[in-house]
């Protein structure tokens, strides 16, 4: 049986792109994404609460990883997932918020969004907004080097696989996401963050490209940063955030308007 290094790099379909125009209509706009939350992460959401209080953005969008794993719509009724979503739908009552769904909570569903008073976010999204048009998503399906990954993604986002694990019981479920991240920490154990695979220079650009902008923003790899790829294109990756467990506490927030971008902390006007 061939290594994975030996076996050929996995091809990438172009997406579709939808867009979100909001130009004229929003003049700050901040990002944020990976924050994994659950019952073990209770600093990290009264940060995020916090700061959806009290930030003078017009929109706060979340790419991805909000929550830590979503295992279906109806846990939203009860436990660290109803304050969870309490917390989104006092927020999206003065503040735009959009969602764009991670490879930990796919299964965010209308019923949350509704529920929360959403945008629901597409992956990809061509956002207009601040003067700028730029290319929002998660990140995780530009990883490409990670084979067995891309393969798993493929598998889960089938209507087929989503449908066989919301008929499960919830609890069953829970138990079941319990495993597949214990399984996860495990292999991530093995590694360094530095070692995890980032995206494909090459097939980021070919979004670029296809979307018509220069700017691609995204989460997922928890290595905040700017990377220039070919002349004239970028990617910019947001923060994790940890508050509860990382030493120091890690948050930060992405903010765009007509000065261009800017990393802050939480809460900073």
């Amino acid at each position: 049986m061939p290594s994975p290094a030996a076996a050929p790099p996995m091809s990438l379909a172009l997406p579709r792109f939808s867009e979100l125009s909001m130009e004229g209509v929003w003049s700050t706009v901040d990002f944020v994404s990976d924050l994994h939350l659950d019952a073990d992460h209770p600093a990290t959401l009264a940060a995020l609460a916090s700061h959806l209080r009290h930030t003078p953005a017009d929109a706060v969008l979340i790419l991805g990883d909000l929550f830590e794993a979503w295992v279906g719509d109806d846990a939203r009724h009860a436990g660290w997932e109803r304050r969870i979503a309490d917390v989104l739908q006092q927020a999206s009552s003065r503040v735009a918020v959009g969602f764009m769904a991670g490879n930990r909570d796919f299964l965010v569903g209308a019923a949350l969004v509704r529920d929360c008073g959403l945008i629901a976010l597409s992956d990809p999204t061509l956002l207009h907004a601040c003067g700028q048009r730029l290319l929002l998503s998660h990140g995780d399906a530009l990883c490409l080097e990670d084979q067995a990954y891309q393969r798993f993604r493929q598998e889960v986002r089938q209507d087929a696989w989503r449908d066989h694990f919301l008929a499960r019981p919830l609890a069953e479920r829970r138990a079941l996401a319990a495993q597949m991240r214990a399984a996860s920490r495990a292999r991530q154990a093995a590694g360094q963050p530095e070692t995890w695979a980032d995206l494909d220079d090459a097939a980021t650009v070919q979004w670029l490209h296809e979307a018509g902008v220069d700017t691609l923003v995204h989460g997922h790899t928890h290595r905040p940063g700017e990377h220039r790829l070919s002349p004239g294109h970028r990617r910019i990756v947001l923060s994790d955030w940890d508050c509860d467990h990382a030493r120091p506490p890690r948050a930060e927030v992405l903010r765009l308007n007509a000065s261009g971008f800017r990393r802050l902390p939480p809460d900073h006007a």
